[in-house]
């Protein structure tokens, strides 16, 4: 365990900091399973640097406010290049001509101090108000590129190092797909995703988004190194991921090559950057010049100004997502911006079309900053038409003409008919053969549009009487024996699928993967979760009243009943396999218990474990049969109001745990 714990940390680094990997991801992955089967069958031996521990799990109920040893200032910015040569001229002045500069890439990310302690990572901590900050730990240890211990023996016995927490662009992209096809709000850029990311409460949720994390400076007692890049030099080989893409300059016409080199390639990164960081290079200089109240006098940012471009707004059409929202997509004369020809610009919702004031054929103001995608800020009303058609967003669905609705408090507008508005049925058809829903093989998204048009497939069940129309596939282009042998062979796979994962790939609104498995988790099969009351339903951990809401309003309708019995007679599973209790005594026989809020020793699902290993049995809401809720940080209110009407005991996990006798 001890050698695979040893080899497996080697090969994160070789592929995170050095980023040359000697091994294949799923080779990689082969020897990972193996060391997380090990770590299974003898816990006592579990290694506390494995890499297994990235994958969190610990619940944080509130963050800790932690002060910084040193300060965490911002750095003055500038979008002038003559600003830059006026901050040459007053270094000179200061420290006179013999300095050199380092410059950085001036991430767009969230700044992060990690404090080391004998090569042990003790404290991650937020940059807050640069004085103080949250302490996110258990967090920052899911990111694979931050090591947990150090390597090499010349490191410092304490000290702190600062990074820039970041997400890729293909990742963001990725992730704020499946927020949108699970009708979540986007993130607007990677920096508020990796933000958001790093606040959440279950680490285990932060480990499922790939964060990734550049140092840039090292704080020490004493001073170990005489310069800046000579510390950026010695920290990569304790471990650390520093940018490989960093200069060491000998005067300003330098640093501004730098600068002009960087503007043109940026938009090639695999992250955003927003300008160049630069840095006097010498430590006794960098003292020598000291601080303002509120920055460094030897270190300035340059910012890249925003991409914008001007180009005409031809047309407004609207999408229409599997779950009825409709989407307007502001479509344009083809225009370069960042790199790339953009023909198309996301407008958001009817509220943004009428901030916006837009008419067809007005010259527009192109964005893309922070935004992966491009984005309207802005209209030349002087260049309008004359008598130029203002925009307006329609009544009705542009595919099925049903008239839409908006819900109290939300800005999208949804198309009611889901039986019947085609991008509806064909969204829901593709969500449900998605790998992270069904994973059937051999079928794919332009293949489920194929078979709506053909009158194949008009609804999920559909998808297993395929079979029955083998000759007529046989005659459709692209389409020969082994192909629709694999595509069928698929389909009668998934049917050997979970039940949380046919759930999720029912498409119910707001029923995203995690949900999927908590609802599974706890009613355990599909006719206790069809039947739940709304209070029933937000008594499951994380279940709100939108998404209980949902719930009741998706098994009201007689047609997703009916699609639910053909699925089960088709042989799907809705019913979770229960794990065996294994009972580990009787002290809690014949008592019920509901678990709620957040615990600071224990997960929730822990909990629930142990009650049941000591033969308590867990409730799914409260009424007259609960005896204990068993009561963490911020249970909801509703809960412990009706518990105390009730005269329920209310005990906390110490008390519980007495009265198993542990």
């Amino acid at each position: 365990m001890d050698a695979l714990v040893k080899e497996l940390n080697q090969h994160n680094y070789n592929y995170y900091v050095l980023a040359q990997p000697t091994i294949s991801d799923f080779e990689f992955d082969k020897k990972l399973e193996e060391l997380m089967e090990l770590e299974k069958a003898y816990p006592a031996y579990q290694n506390p640097d494995s890499p297994t521990q990235k994958v969190g799990g610990e619940i944080t109920k509130e963050f800790k406010t932690v002060k910084h040893r040193w300060p965490m200032l911002s750095l003055g910015n500038t979008y002038s290049e003559q600003d830059l040569r006026d901050f040459d001229e007053r270094i000179k002045k200061a420290i006179g001509s013999h300095f050199e500069y380092v410059c950085e890439l001036k991430y767009d990310g969230l700044s992060m101090s990690l404090t080391y302690q004998d090569g042990k990572l003790i404290r991650a901590v937020t940059r807050g108000d640069g004085t103080q900050g949250d302490e996110v730990t258990a967090n920052i240890k899911t990111i694979r590129s931050i090591p947990h211990r150090l390597s090499g023996s010349d490191y410092p016995d304490n000290f702190e190092i600062r990074g820039e927490v970041f997400m890729h662009k293909q990742a963001f992209e990725r992730l704020n797909k499946e927020r949108m096809e699970n009708d979540e709000v986007p993130y607007a850029n990677p920096r508020n995703f990796a933000a958001g990311t790093v606040k959440l409460q279950d680490s285990s949720e932060v480990a499922k988004r790939p964060l990734d994390c550049f140092i840039y400076f090292l704080y020490t007692e004493q001073r170990l190194f005489r310069s800046h890049w000579e510390s950026l030099q010695a920290i990569k080989n304790w471990g650390f991921n520093t940018c490989e893409h960093q200069k060491l300059c000998s005067n300003i016409d330098e640093v501004l090559n730098f600068i002009h080199y960087w503007d043109e390639k940026r938009h090639q990164l695999s992250y955003d950057i927003d300008g160049i960081v630069l840095k006097v290079n010498s430590y006794a200089q960098q003292e020598e010049l000291g601080f303002t109240a509120k920055s460094p006098r030897w270190a300035i940012a340059y910012k890249y100004k925003a991409q914008e471009v001007e180009t005409i707004l031809e047309q407004v059409t609207y999408q229409v997502g599997r779950t009825g929202a409709v989407t307007p997509v502001a479509n344009l004369q083809p225009v370069l911006l960042a790199g790339t020809t953009v023909k198309r610009a996301t407008l958001h919702n009817a509220n943004e079309i009428n901030r916006l004031d837009l008419y067809k054929g007005d010259t527009v103001l192109v964005e893309k900053g922070g935004e992966i995608i491009p984005k309207i800020i802005g209209v030349n009303t002087l260049k309008r038409p004359e008598n130029a058609v203002k925009i307006s967003y329609p009544n009705t669905c542009p595919e099925c003409g049903t008239t839409l609705i908006r819900e109290e408090g939300e800005v999208a507008y949804y198309c009611p008919n889901d039986e019947g508005c085609p991008p509806q049925i064909v969204g829901r058809i593709q969500h449900f053969i998605s790998r992270k829903a069904m994973n059937i093989d051999g079928i794919g998204a332009e293949t489920i549009e194929a078979f709506y048009r053909q009158g194949f497939v008009k609804q999920i069940s559909d998808l297993y009487t395929l079979h029955e129309k083998r000759t007529e596939l046989m005659r459709l282009e692209r389409f020969g024996e082994k192909s629709i042998n694999n595509m069928l062979a698929g389909i009668e796979k998934s049917k050997e699928m979970p039940f949380e994962k046919v759930l999720f790939g029912l498409g119910i609104r707001f029923v995203g993967e995690t949900v999927a498995k908590k609802l599974a988790s706890h009613f355990h099969s599909i006719e206790p979760l069809m039947s739940a009351t709304l209070e029933e339903l937000t008594a499951v951990d994380e279940i709100g009243g939108r998404i209980a809401e949902s719930l009741i309003a998706y098994f009201e309708e007689a047609a997703h009943v009916e699609q639910i019995q053909l699925l089960k007679s088709f042989g799907l599973q809705f019913e979770s396999i229960q794990k065996e209790i294994i009972l580990s005594g009787n002290q809690l026989e014949g008592l019920n218990f509901i678990i709620s809020g957040v615990f600071e020793r224990y997960s929730r699902d822990e909990l629930k474990d142990l009650i049941e290993s000591y033969g308590g049995k867990i409730l799914s809401s409260i009424s007259s049969k609960l005896n204990y809720l068993v009561a963490g940080e911020n249970m909801g209110p509703s809960k412990l109001e009706k518990a105390q009407k009730l005269n329920i005991p209310i005990i906390s996990d110490e008390e519980l745990l007495k009265m198993i006798g542990l």
